[in-house]
This record gives C-alpha cells, structure tokens and sequence, in this order.
C-alpha cells in the first residue's frame, strides 16, 4: 500500500470523518474510503468503477491525457521497437526485463510447453463448425484445470509458476486450433523450431499438403501485436480476472472468465467492429458520406477505431501499430483488397480533417490491429481470439500480484437498491 500522506475530511449528515490519502508513484491520490461504512454507515455510488481503485499496483501505468503506458517503468514505444513478445511477457510477470540467459532460459520454457493434452482435441470437435472461436477458447482453457491437476493449488508458489507458463505457451495452439477446426483443416502441432509469433502463423496458415514459410516481417508484426496487447492496467478482463481470483478459483478458471469478458465488442472486440464498420463502407468513394454522419451531432453513428476512452491526447500503442501495418501492406499491397483500400484511404481523410484533430480522433491501435490482421488473412472472428492470446499474460501477472497481496479478499461491490421492500406474499388464487 502507497504511504498515508494527507488526510481528507468529509461532512456526513452534519458529522465529521477523517480519511486516509495515498499517494501513488504516478497518477492522482486515492482517498481510502474502505472504513467509511463502518464508521458512517454509507456506500459510495460509482458505476463502471470509472473513479475508484479496486487494487494497488506495480505493473502497468496509464496516463490518458499524455498518451503514456509504461509496464514496469519502459515505455510502450521502447518495448515494441527494441524488444520483442517473450522478454516483455518476462519483465510483466518477473518486475524487470531479464538477462540474456534468463531470457533464454525462459523463452526454452515455454517453447517446451506449446502442445495441448491430446485428449484435448476432443473438445474442439464437440463445438459445431460455425462457433465462434471465442466461445471454443472459454470452454478449452477453462477445461485445462481437468487435465494439469499439478497446477491449480494457488497456494503454492510452484504451482503458480507451472500454471503461468503452461497458460503463455498453450494460448496460441489453443487459438491456432480454434482456428483451424472453424474453417475444416487438421491441426497443426507446434514447432519448437520457430519463435513464439512465427509459431502461431505456422499452426494458422500451413497445411500438411505444402510446405509454409513464415515471412518475417508478418511474424515481426505478430509480435508487435503481441506485445502492445500484453496489459493495459485495469481494464474490465484484467478486473474480471481479479475478481474471479478473489475468490480462489483455478488460474485456468480465472483466465477463461478474462477471455468471457474479452469477448464484447466494447473491449477485445473492438478490432473486429472496426473492421466490419469498413466493410460497410464498402469503398473509398463513399467515405466522405460516413465521415459526414461521424461529424454530425444529431447522428448516433461513430466511426470505429478512432480515439480512445483512457486516451485522451493519442494512443501510443497506435504510433507503432501504424508502423507495422504500412510494412504489412507494402509487403501484401491493398490493389486487390477492398476493405484495405478503404481503410487507408479514411486514415488519409480523417487525419487531414481537422474535425478529427481539434477532437483528437486519430487512429487508435484497434484500427491499425485490424488492418494488419485482415491483410495477412486473418477472418474478423478470430481478432478476439489473438487479443486474449496476447493480453493471457497481462491477466497471469495480475493474478500472480494479487494472491501475493496481503490485503487480499473476496470481491464483493456495494449496490444502490431502489426495488420494492419487505411485502407479503400473495396465494396465486387472489392475484
């Protein structure tokens, strides 16, 4: 817990409370209310929790107005464009970024830990064809818990190890398989040969008929994606994750309700409606028209994939995102693909708007995510999935920090009830 540096006094019905302050390493102070009850017999009323801290935290910080994520202290843009997926997934679960050996031997770690349990396949065959490869995930990680008994005690230190690696390096053949199995191909078994991103395009795209070679600039660019979806604070997964935790349930249980809530279009699935919301403009020509309606109050539709609601200056994950995406499409061009051609041609128009500037509307990393993804041929369905692939080691080292905190109990928010009180029931015969 941050040190108790001032104090803040509150009126309640004429009488006086004193409570704690805390100053944090970054962001504003956080008033203790976690007595107020007690000694005041009142809840505070925050819905979607949009001013209140629910934990305290070293891994990640955000500050919105500066267009700054930090994991660990490093900034974003350094960790994207020095680093790669493996050492940041170190540096998040560990505190600092690891020495070569350390790196090595980690990277060997999960590199030995990529098959699933082969009685697993079952699973996916039991889902039909045209299931979403969310719903495929929710059901096959929370069922890992019924095969790796030798990790789901959280109260050994081991088990918790075991189960963080195992879920990093299982996550992309799970997806993988998700994905094979919703288009009719035979899965395709990990490689220990080729790194963490190139693995994952290999278990997507070869078949057992050709032979596969993973470009280096898409697997760069996976791993970009990777990495700038690693964590992102406490977003609604990362406190569904926690919250699950609270309760002391598996790891695997615990990450399977993250990716449940990832699921919405709200959060994961952001990626997926911008590149539906291109679809639907179809082509370049007809911009203009849904810029129009973007810009116009009296018209409920927004454009996707602009601007951010922790970001209120730009997203510094989009910088680098953009990078990626133009060195995917030089590579695979946009000629023969509408839905690109439309979506470089609205990134040119909003940016020259100065409608978008004065609001800062400017790409944000889903738009760019999107563009990459659809370009190396990925269908929108499996967009989510990646995300959670991505984001699973951000949740693991939110989970690990909190069974580790002291001040840890069972999630249990307050609501504000405005139903009916105590009434008599009535016999069925005299409604």
């Amino acid at each position: 817990m941050a040190e108790n540096t001032d104090t803040a006094k509150l009126t309640i019905k004429g009488k006086e409370y004193e409570l704690p302050i805390h100053s944090p390493t970054g962001g504003p102070d956080v008033m203790d209310i976690r007595k107020l009850y007690a000694q005041a017999d009142i809840f505070t009323y925050d819905p979607g929790f949009t001013s209140t801290a629910a934990c305290d935290s070293t891994i990640t910080f955000i500050d919105g107005d500066k267009g700054q994520l930090l994991h660990r202290g490093y900034p974003i843009e350094q960790l994207a464009g020095k680093s790669h997926y493996l050492e940041v997934c170190y540096l998040l679960l560990y505190g600092e970024l690891p020495s070569a050996e350390e790196l090595e031997k980690f990277e060997s770690l999960v590199t030995n830990h990529t098959m699933i349990h082969e009685q697993m396949h079952n699973f996916f065959r039991g889902f039909r064809r045209d299931a979403h490869p969310m719903a495929t995930m929710v059901g096959v990680v929370g069922a890992m818990s019924a095969f790796y008994h030798d990790s789901t005690d959280i109260t050994d230190a081991h088990q918790r190890e075991v189960a963080s690696i195992r879920l990093i390096a299982k996550m992309p053949t799970i997806a993988a398989m998700a994905y094979k199995y919703s288009i009719g191909q035979p899965f395709v078994y990990p490689r220990n040969d080729l790194d963490y991103a190139a693995n994952f395009l290999n278990m997507c795209f070869s078949v057992p008929a050709a032979e596969y070679h993973v470009n280096p600039i898409l697997a760069r660019a996976m791993d970009r994606i990777f990495t700038l979806h690693a964590d992102h604070e406490q977003n609604a997964s990362t406190s569904t994750v926690r919250l699950a935790s609270s309760s002391g349930a598996n790891p695997f249980a615990c990450i399977a309700a993250g990716i449940a809530c990832l699921w919405g279009p709200a959060h994961g699935g952001a990626n997926q409606a911008c590149l539906e919301m291109l679809k639907e403009i179809g082509t370049p020509d007809r911009i203009p028209e849904f810029i129009a309606r973007a810009k116009d109050k009296n018209d409920p539709y927004r454009l996707m994939g602009f601007g951010h609601r922790v970001y209120k200056n730009f997203d510094p994950r989009a910088t680098v995102m953009k990078e990626s995406a133009d060195e995917v499409l030089e590579l695979l061009g946009v000629e023969n693909n509408p839905i690109l051609q439309v979506a470089k041609e609205l990134e040119k128009q909003a940016l020259a708007d100065p409608y978008f500037a004065d609001k800062k509307l400017f790409p944000n990393v889903d738009f760019y995510s999107g563009i990459i993804l659809e370009a190396m041929g990925f269908p929108t369905s499996m967009f989510t999935p990646i995300f959670a692939l991505a984001r699973t080691v951000g949740w693991i080292s939110q989970w690990k920090e909190q069974l580790n905190d002291p001040q840890l109990k069972i999630g249990r928010p307050r609501q504000l009830y405005l139903g009916e009180m105590e009434r008599n029931y009535v016999d069925i015969e005299k409604r």
